[in-house]
């Protein structure tokens, strides 16, 4: 009888130890993950102030001089709020904040690309953009490498701008750019270069080509050695 109890109270202690293990890890993850969300929702807030202050600062230049426009009406914020976006995704998963900054993050993509068009045929200012659409890696095993090959352009060419969009993001204004452009999900990943669709893989020799012939972009070590 004695045995049985002192048996009894070792489960009992092991369960109550594996539940204080258990609680605090849930506590910790949790606790971090909402830290980041709303570290997610700063960064959208910022992001939505920055935009409106670049449509009224659009709406301006009738009366304002072009030399008061630079690089400052972008927002740097975007590639910022991108990066904890592709964490957010890998981390927590599909969350219905997730899936609602997603979203949001789409529609300033959209709203700073519009913006960059208009102030680039407005004051002349030297821009080139590319519309890229992809899938999950798992349902498109060329995405991600053409991620990669996006980014070494864009570190290659500091004037160029990347949009990106998921295939599958339910929000209207993507879903028009899917039928603009007649992009399907069968043919991704696809890329508007200067109003040319490109569909499936393509290699950073092919889009440079591309982008050099386009855009008539110079690479950020031939800048350098100019300025030196």
């Amino acid at each position: 009888m004695i045995q049985k109890q002192i048996d009894w109270r070792k489960y009992l202690i092991v369960f109550l130890i594996t539940l204080g293990i258990f609680l605090t890890a849930s506590y910790a993850s949790n606790y971090f993950s909402n830290r980041k969300i709303n570290e997610l929702k700063s960064i959208q807030d910022k992001i939505a102030i920055d935009i409106l202050s670049s449509e009224t600062q659009f709406s301006l230049l009738t009366e304002l001089s072009c030399k008061n426009i630079s690089d400052s009406v972008y927002s740097p914020e975007l590639g910022e709020l991108g990066s904890k976006l592709e964490w957010s995704r890998n981390n927590l998963g599909v969350t219905p904040e997730v899936s609602y900054l997603r979203k949001y993050y789409s529609l300033l993509q959209i709203k700073d690309y519009l913006l960059a068009k208009k102030i680039s045929e407005r004051c002349g200012v030297k821009s080139s953009f590319i519309l890229y659409f992809y899938i999950a890696q798992e349902n498109c095993s060329e995405c991600e490498k053409e991620s990669l090959v996006l980014s070494d352009l864009r570190d290659k060419y500091p004037e160029l701008r990347v949009y990106s969009f998921d295939y599958t993001t339910k929000l209207g204004a993507v879903e028009a750019m899917l039928q603009i452009y007649k992009i399907k999900d069968t043919e991704l990943p696809a890329l508007v270069l200067d109003d040319e669709v490109l569909t499936g893989f393509h290699s950073v020799e092919d889009l440079d080509a591309r982008i050099v012939k386009s855009f008539k972009l110079q690479e950020k070590k031939s800048i350098n050695k100019t300025n030196s």
